[in-house]
């Protein structure tokens, strides 16, 4: 087996000091040393170099790839299998568009990067009401609020009668086509506004499929309404020229991505595809796509009509999923997107797949799950050090069987 090794050197120092009282004559004499020249080490020969992939029999790698496809648990199938150099060692009609449900999130978090760049934080900022004693807060797409921040705010604005909120910043729909509302109390989704208490939970839960709340803008202002004494509370539009009172900031985007991604949250992925949006001018999730045309993505044949992969009318075709992942293990901009996926078997939505088969922590993949729908999408280092990504969306199939089925897919890349 193959694997890099690091060669360090040691080097040492000797200083010479002198003191005070005989600063002079000592350094009158030392400037009359001759000092031989510093030993130098002969650098080692490396014992091992890094895996390039010699020896890999690809005709067998496409043999076993092409005979895990086969699983009847997959039903209608599509894929694209690269290696870290961009060649395709297997594919099945990867240029045909399927229901890809959470996968989606991986279109919306390489927009992210790429669009607002991994520092971008949002800002909340609370603002003197056209009333005395009333404040405004101005949601500004924060959906990650806790108690910290919550207490922030009402520290800066110690006392107050009434609190409003101002949900403008978001003046598209709430629930979004192919959506159903019983997800809400299902804890799958919010109506989508832009502030919430841990994307619609509620202060007690930070993550989880636990109900979302109906109202989430008004949780915002009623939590803050509790800490200052406000007995009203209600939604109210901010004076642009209204002092500011208190403001804070979320999490940096790299950190909101990796909750986002890792625990799969459709709320959490709806805000950022709305902040692509405001960005870049437009609409979501149509923005996405536009930053991805941009940055060179092939998008054509891909219909979102969200950011979460939570409706069931989106469309990608595997070619474009690989596509933005390859780009990210190559070390592009897009490169903070890997360390945002799930690990098998270890945290996240894969923590409790893989528990014997050889990706089990190598694995590294955003997964996807609807009604008849399987996705997976990642990368995997092989035993001899080779990368590999894939993307792979299963339709028409039943979930548990065709997850597994993909995992052991996924897997077989382990061993090449």
């Amino acid at each position: 087996m193959k694997a890099w090794t690091w060669v360090t050197g040691v080097a040492a120092l000797a200083a010479v000091g002198s003191v005070a009282a005989f600063g002079v004559a000592a350094q009158r004499e030392l400037s009359q040393l001759s000092v031989a020249p510093g030993y130098a080490m002969e650098q080692a020969a490396p014992v091992l170099e890094p895996a390039v992939g010699e020896g890999v029999d690809k005709q067998a790698l496409r043999a076993a790839l092409a005979q895990a496809a086969a699983d009847p648990a997959l039903a209608t199938f599509h894929a694209r299998v690269s290696d870290i150099s961009g060649e395709v060692v297997f594919e099945a009609s990867p240029d045909s568009p399927l229901t890809p449900a959470s996968s989606t999130k991986i279109l919306t978090a390489a927009a992210a990067i790429a669009e607002l760049g991994a520092a971008d934080t949002i800002t909340t900022t609370v603002v003197a009401g056209s009333r005395p004693g009333e404040v405004v807060i101005k949601a500004a797409g924060d959906v990650w609020m806790g108690t910290q921040r919550i207490d922030a705010l009402a520290a800066g604005i110690g006392h107050a009668d009434s609190v409003m909120i101002d949900t403008s910043a978001w003046p598209d729909e709430t629930m979004l086509p192919g959506w159903d509302p019983v997800d809400i109390d299902g804890g799958f989704v919010a109506p989508l506004e832009p502030a919430m208490l841990n994307a619609g939970r509620g202060l007690a839960e930070e993550t989880g499929d636990v109900p979302r709340s109906h109202t989430p803008a008004l949780d915002v202002a009623q939590a803050v309404a509790d800490r200052v004494g406000a007995t009203t509370v209600g939604y109210g539009a901010a004076d642009p020229a209204a002092p500011v009172i208190a403001s804070v900031e979320s999490p940096d985007l790299v950190a909101r991505l990796r909750t986002m991604m890792k625990e799969s949250d459709n709320v959490m992925a709806e805000a950022i595809g709305r902040e692509i949006a405001a960005h870049r001018g437009g609409t979501a999730p149509q923005a996405t796509l536009d930053v991805l045309a941009g940055r060179g993505f092939d998008t054509s044949g891909v219909t979102l009509a969200d950011s979460s992969g939570l409706s069931t009318l989106n469309r990608i075709t595997p070619a474009l999923l690989n596509a933005v992942v390859l780009s990210a293990v190559q070390g592009s901009e897009l490169a903070a997107l890997i360390d945002a996926l799930p690990v098998a078997g270890g945290d996240g939505t894969l923590a409790e797949r893989y528990g014997d088969l050889p990706g089990r922590g190598w694995v590294r993949a955003k997964t996807g799950t609807l009604d008849g729908t399987s996705a997976l999408v990642g990368t995997v280092t092989s035993r001899v050090g080779n990368v590999y990504t894939f993307a792979l969306l299963s339709n028409g199939s039943d979930v548990l069987p065709a997850r597994r089925a993909l995992d052991v897919l996924a897997s077989v890349l382990r061993d090449y």
